[in-house]
Order: structure tokens, then C-alpha cells, then sequence
């Protein structure tokens, strides 16, 4: 029992991580300073790892991971954006 509160426990600070980032892309509109290549590997790694929780049927795994993709998309997206200017 105590691991999975661990579990859960990691994934809410890893995920809630990327809120102060998100919310300083949304308001400044700027993204200079964060690495595009950076933000493409590790939003392919949380999207590999919410296919594997949802595989396993591990909730922890695939809500933690479903919602930092939902986090890591608008950064990579602004950052795409700022590049084509």
C-alpha cells in the first residue's frame, strides 16, 4: 500500500511540474530559452508511456502520463510556433 501512494505521489509532482512552465508560455507568449528537440523526445516518451499504462491497465501510469502530455502539447506547439516566425 505504501508504494502505490508513493507512485501516485511522484506522478502528481512530476506532472504538476510542467503547470508553471505551461502558464508561463500561455502568458509571456515567449519560448525562448526552451529546447525544441528536448520537448519532442520527452513528449514522445509520455505519450510511449501513456500507451504502456493504458496496455497495463495502470491507472497511475496512464493518468499521470495522459495529463502531462495535455501539459507538454501547448509548450511544443508554442515552441513550433515561435520557430516559424
Amino acid at each position: 500500500m505504501l508504494v502505490t501512494y508513493i507512485g501516485y505521489a511522484a506522478a502528481v509532482f512530476t506532472t504538476t511540474s510542467f503547470i508553471p512552465q505551461v502558464y508561463k508560455v500561455w502568458k509571456t507568449r515567449k519560448t525562448k530559452g526552451l529546447s525544441l528537440p528536448m520537448y519532442l523526445i520527452y513528449g514522445t516518451g509520455v505519450f510511449f508511456w501513456t500507451v504502456y499504462g493504458f496496455l497495463l491497465k495502470d491507472i497511475a501510469i496512464l493518468a499521470a502520463n495522459s495529463v502531462t502530455l495535455v501539459l507538454v502539447l501547448p509548450i511544443l506547439f508554442a515552441e513550433i510556433k515561435d520557430r516559424r516566425k
